[in-house]
Order: C-alpha cells, then structure tokens, then sequence
C-alpha cells in the first residue's frame, strides 16, 4: 500500500510541474500586440492554474503555485474567457444592422 501512495505522490508532483510549466507560455502566448489578450490562450492558462490549484494539496511538501491560487476566482477566470474565446453570451461579436434595398430604378 506504501508504494502505491508512494508511486501516486510521484506522480502527482510530474503532473503538478508539467502544468506549472504549461501555465507561463501560455501566459506569454496570451498577450498581444497593443495590450489585448488572446481569449482562447487566456483561458487555457486559466484553466492549468485551475487545475494546478486543485491538484496542489495532493502533492506532499511543494510550495504553493506562483499565482493567485484561490480556485473558486480562478474557475470564475476560465469560464469568463472560455466565452471570450468562444464569443458565447455578452462576448458574441455585434452584428451589422441590415438594412432593405430596393431597385428604384424605373422599369422599361
């Protein structure tokens, strides 16, 4: 039973690191030229720090993330930019207002 706990506390910390290592491209790949954000990489690295939150306390003697980690806020950050990125609810892009036009040229 040791070396199951053992294994899955190993197993654990890769993963913990991996997402940490995954969360800062993102972060940079996220910002754009001119101070914009990119939704789709905003809320992937979001989404890592979410998951590297959750999966924090199961990984014995590691330092917390290097973030904010309060995982309600940070669930509330991924699903905000997952409409962004998808432009779902108040983020769906404005639409041009349609007009009618009509031939008003005479008829032979």
């Amino acid at each position: 039973m040791d070396d199951l706990q053992a294994v899955r506390a190993q197993e654990y910390a890769k993963v913990y690191d991996e997402f940490l290592a995954a969360a800062a491209p993102l972060d940079m790949l996220r910002r754009l030229e001119g101070g914009s954000v990119d939704g789709h990489a905003t809320a992937a690295m979001h989404a890592v720090c979410f998951a590297t939150t959750i999966l924090w306390p199961t990984v014995p003697n590691t330092p917390p993330p290097g973030y904010r980690h309060d995982s309600e806020r940070l669930l509330h950050l991924a699903a905000n930019w997952r409409e962004a990125a998808l432009e779902l609810g108040e983020f769906v892009p404005k639409r041009p207002a349609l007009r009618l036009v009509s031939d008003k040229t005479p008829a032979d």
